[in-house]
């Protein structure tokens, strides 16, 4: 069952290269403008993934324009986190930082466990198969946590 939607959501991972953008992209496909949607990184030291991107335009997700960012970065550039309704951490590096950087705030914080894809499977075909995982995994979470949209994937 679908919880309300927030009017804002912030998803992070690592690196910001594999899970977040994935995450970012797939939920901007799927409801659009009607949730102000962006990705961090607990660190932004990797450009994204080639893996990635091929697999998030295999349903008509558009990555290769994201670019990497990390938390320290979005503060300088001033989106703060006080801002998001909601922040969901795609790993526990992430969940950590997220819980540090949120103490005086109130916002809404899940840990959702998608599988990191990065140096699993030998030779091309079975990395995006790996990586075609976490999308699948990434956009049953977002269907299971936001509902159904009116563009479906």
């Amino acid at each position: 069952m679908a919880k309300s939607r927030p009017t804002s959501v912030l998803f992070c991972c690592d690196h910001n290269a594999v899970r977040s953008p994935m995450a970012e992209g797939i939920m901007k496909a799927l409801y659009g403008t009607s949730i102000y949607i962006q990705s961090a990184g607990v660190k932004n030291d990797l450009e994204i993934d080639g893996f990635a991107i091929a697999v998030c335009k295999e349903i008509g997700v558009e990555l290769s324009r994201h670019r990497s960012r990390s938390f320290d970065e979005m503060q300088e550039w001033g989106d703060d986190l006080s801002s998001y309704d909601l922040v969901v951490a795609l790993s526990p590096a992430s969940q950590r930082r997220v819980l540090d950087l949120t103490r005086i705030y109130h916002i809404e914080i899940e840990y959702w466990p998608i599988l990191d894809p990065t140096g699993l499977g030998e030779g091309r075909e079975e990395r995006l198969l790996s990586y075609r995982q976490t999308r699948d995994q990434i956009r049953d979470q977002l269907l299971e946590r936001f509902g159904i949209p009116e563009n479906s994937l």
